[in-house]
């Protein structure tokens, strides 16, 4: 038991170090299998630690240096089912892309795979720790590896232009989150959450506190791409290689929103419980406003990454607005969203590469009717399309259920048109996608709002392939099935409401990390009925919306009168850095104003 928590980050870590040392000495076969070997291993530690998390939440203090007397001097992995799930994710999509990449890739350095290990154990420790500067220590480590990644073909411009992009706006992101970190710190005296915690419930939300908050809370959303902070996410998508994609869409941005929600309910809950209510609205308007941005600017694209990169900040919209909700339901549903999310949208991206691999390019308009010899690529894509759209029984679906639930709760029902607008947008454009580019559909020229984007990824094979190999369409296929059936049986849900509960269980929180005192699981609360009509409706909606665009696309005067409002979001999105800035601080300065608005 000791050794397990501290393995599921030294392990990919430390082969990531032999990897690179042996860099020169082994072929990329051999880095390959190891990498492959030690994500498999991560996976299994990770899931071997949330079942034993279940009936207590698990404390491993490194070098035993425990607490005395409420004062806790020691760094320490605080393991409970929702960390314990976000750091398996982790090694489940880091285990598929690297499977992916084994034949993705014509030519690969090891230093591929160091990266990606570097990634895994990053991740991994960001989901687990309970200390506030090791957080940022994982962040900081994760955002590295995930720069690196981006611009990993150094020889190309397009890849160095979007890391740069994304290395400036999230070092922003990390100079801001570390100043809230630097203002905690004053106040309290401590770093681990469960003290922080603890000191706060003292006092009030006074302006410091406020700030502290609101720093570090903007410093994770902008690596969650959460509107405005969200610039970035399509230019790194477009250029990164695909697998890299997979961790990005898939558990990266995630990461993000879970950090903002645990930092939230094991530090400041106590402080800011008399300003529920006004903190609530502002953190669903902020999450309504990424939905929509998302699912708009997702329709509006015509590179099928873009796209895809568009739609996942849709779907973090929905995520932060279950976390904004502050209740077991809409934190439930939030971490539902996410596994839903993870299976479709990372079988959309390995789909994506398949479609790269073959046809050399994922530009929709280049491929009008060129994918007709991919029928199960395309068939996987349209599943994970529905999957991704809320068909029923899927993880989106569920997690709508249980947002909507929170929604009616929290006097916010009218959301359930956020959600279902946010859910039809996004399949819509993959549907409009492969209608176009299977059935040959849709006009021969591009019209607006859909213009070339000026960067792309590159084939990565020097010649187009006439098969595809079972590692690259296996781990596609499985993940998208996964998402389809998540909702199944009831008995996930049950256990999401119940593992939120204990999420957000702050006073628990503190008396186990500081007083070791055992906290089992909460009692089950109730579980929503999934509206199963809903989803149909929704994914027949999107669909027929993606086929009925391109008959309408035709019609010029039409369709740029309905896509302007599009069109002027898009030129938001300039490409400039400076530009992109100058969003993140004015984003920050925006929410920290609301925040102390609403809290004092």
């Amino acid at each position: 038991m000791n050794i397990l928590p501290p393995l599921a980050v030294a392990l990919p870590l430390s082969a990531a170090a032999l990897l690179a040392g042996l860099n020169r000495h082994i072929g990329r076969r051999i880095s390959s299998l190891a990498a492959i070997a030690v994500a498999a291993a991560t996976l299994w530690i990770s899931i071997e630690l949330l079942i034993r998390s279940i009936p207590n939440t698990i404390v491993y203090w490194f070098g035993n240096w425990q607490p005395r007397h409420g004062i806790a001097l020691g760094i320490s992995f605080v393991i409970d089912p929702a960390g314990a799930a976000m750091a398996s994710i982790a090694g489940l999509l880091t285990l598929a892309a690297l499977i992916f990449s084994s034949k993705y890739f014509d030519s690969i350095g090891t230093l591929f795979h160091v990266l990606m290990l570097v990634f895994l154990g990053a991740m991994s420790g960001f989901a687990l720790t309970g200390d506030l500067f090791n957080l940022f220590v994982f962040f900081e480590l994760m955002s590295a590896a995930a720069y690196g990644l981006c611009g990993y073909k150094t020889e190309e411009p397009a890849p160095v232009q979007g890391a740069l992009n994304f290395a400036v706006t999230n070092t922003v992101g990390c100079y801001f989150m570390l100043t809230g970190i630097g203002l905690v710190y004053a106040r309290t005296g401590a770093l681990n959450l469960a003290q922080i915690g603890h000191a706060l419930d003292q006092g009030g939300p006074d302006p410091l506190v406020i700030a502290a908050f609101t720093f570090m809370a903007c410093g994770f959303f902008v690596k969650a791409a959460v509107v405005p902070f969200h610039f970035w996410l399509a230019d790194a998508h477009a250029v990164a290689p695909t697998p890299v994609c997979v961790l990005y869409s898939g558990i990266m941005v995630e990461l993000a929103v879970y950090a903002v929600a645990r930092v939230y309910w094991t530090a400041f809950s106590g402080a800011f419980a008399s300003g529920t209510q006004p903190l609530r609205a502002l953190l669903v308007t902020m999450g309504i406003a990424t939905a929509l941005v998302g699912g708009g600017m997702c329709f509006g694209q015509r590179n099928l990454k873009r796209l895809l990169a568009f739609s996942t900040i849709s779907h973090v919209g929905l995520m932060a607005i279950g976390f904004g909700f502050l209740d077991v339901h809409g934190l439930a549903g939030a971490l539902l969203q996410i596994l839903g999310h993870a299976g479709a949208k990372s079988g959309l991206f390995l789909c994506a590469g398949i479609i790269l691999h073959r046809c050399r390019t994922v530009d929709e308009m280049e491929l009008k009717g060129k994918t007709r010899n991919l029928p199960f690529t395309m068939g996987a894509l349209v599943v994970a399309a529905a999957a991704l759209g809320g068909s029923p029984l899927s993880g989106i679906s569920v997690g709508d259920t249980m947002l909507e639930s929170a929604a009616r709760h929290e006097g916010y029902g009218w959301i359930v048109w956020v959600s279902t607008a946010a859910d039809v947008l996004t399949s819509a454009a993959i549907f409009r996608f492969a209608a176009r580019t299977y059935a040959n559909l849709g006009p021969a020229q591009a019209r607006e709002p859909e213009q070339p984007q000026k960067t792309e990824e590159k084939p990565e094979t020097d010649k187009g392939s006439q098969d595809t190999p079972a590692v690259m369409f296996i781990p596609a296929a499985l993940l998208t099935v996964a998402s389809l059936l998540l909702g199944v049986s009831q008995g996930l849900q049950r256990f999401m409401v119940t593992a939120a509960g204990r999420f957000e269980d702050h006073a628990g929180y503190v008396r186990r990390v500081l007083d070791n005192v055992p906290v089992s699981l909460p009692v089950a609360a109730t579980v929503p009925h999934e509206d199963m009509l809903h989803g149909v409706v929704t994914v027949g909606i999107a669909f027929a919306l993606g086929v009925v665009f391109l008959v309408w696309e035709r019609g010029r005067k039409s369709l740029t009168a309905v896509a302007r409002p599009v069109m002027l979001v898009r030129d938001l999105h300039s490409g400039h850095v400076g530009d992109y800035v100058t969003w993140v601080v004015f984003g920050i300065a925006a929410f920290g104003a609301a925040a102390l608005l609403s809290l004092r």
